[in-house]
């Protein structure tokens, strides 16, 4: 019941009061970005426009440390491949930010290891378990927002 609940507001784009089970979720698949003192997770879409200005955006940010989980949606195909590609590359730092600058759209194939795509599959679990039904979908400060709201994450985290 509150699991739908937590779905249902999601889709709604409202940001809730209760958190995600941080303790529930496991830091260790997350492709970790930044050192900064302030903590955010990611669930994104590597194709997503959205996901992808808010990535702008938070690399702009010095002071955010970044745990990214991805969440491929079914209405972008090669999502799911280059989320693998990430996952597969020694520096997914980089990866990452090849992909989500659009630098890698064109690429015919992007290659990826039975060990990238098995934490894809892992990482979309988690996601799953966690409500999250759209990207992108953030937890900062004990709140999910949903979608890239400029102003309400500068408000969650401040300037």
């Amino acid at each position: 019941m509150i699991r739908a609940l937590v779905a249902l507001l999601l889709v709604a784009g409202l940001c809730l009061a209760a958190p995600l089970q941080a303790a529930e979720l496991d830091f260790a698949k997350a492709l970790k970005i930044g050192s900064g003192p302030k903590v955010v997770v990611e669930f994104t879409d590597p194709d997503c426009p959205f996901c992808r200005s808010a990535s702008r955006y938070l690399d702009g940010r010095g002071d955010v440390t970044r745990y990214v989980f991805f969440y491929p949606l079914a209405r972008h195909p090669r999502a799911r491949e280059k989320v693998g590609y990430i996952l597969s590359r020694k520096d997914g730092e980089r990866a990452y930010h090849q992909v989500m600058s659009g630098a890698l759209d064109g690429a015919a194939t992007l290659a990826s290891t039975p060990r990238g795509n098995r934490l894809r599959e892992e990482q979309l679990m988690i996601a799953t378990r966690a409500g999250v039904t759209s990207t992108p979908t953030f937890m900062i400060n004990g709140r999910i927002l949903t979608g890239f709201d400029r102003a309400r994450i500068e408000e969650l985290l401040g300037k």
